[in-house]
């Protein structure tokens, strides 16, 4: 996202993004790792048609879930930012990028498919 938005603003999307995970890849709440990037204008082109409260969402996440959990997850999001910090619809584009689990150094330098995790990935 651009530069120069207050502190609320940015918790705000960190707290948008994590509550849509949480509600439909069905993490637990307190699995929480995140990085907001913001970059000044010189840095960062938007798409004619976008305001400059665009905001590009990517989430790395494991391999597994269905379409359905997706499409909550991409309507969640929309939603959140919508209410809070009231971006429209238009300026908020999610790319999800999913990886095999065994591609995932867990727990002291265990592939996530051999720890136990906490939570089904199947949703």
């Amino acid at each position: 996202m651009l530069e120069g938005r207050d502190r609320t603003y940015r918790c705000e999307l960190l707290d948008g993004v994590h509550s849509a995970l949480v509600e439909a890849f069905q993490i637990p709440d307190k699995d929480r790792h995140q990085q907001l990037y913001e970059l000044d204008k010189d840095h960062f082109e938007i798409s004619e048609g976008k305001s400059d409260q665009f905001v590009l969402v990517e989430i790395i996440a494991f391999q597994g879930r269905s379409l359905d959990a997706k499409r909550k997850l991409y309507s969640a999001i929309v939603r959140n930012f919508g209410e809070a910090p009231g971006i429209p619809g238009d300026d908020i584009l999610i790319i999800l990028h999913e990886l095999p689990m065994e591609n995932w150094g867990l727990r002291r330098g265990k592939p996530a498919t051999e720890v136990e995790l906490g939570f089904t990935v199947t949703v």
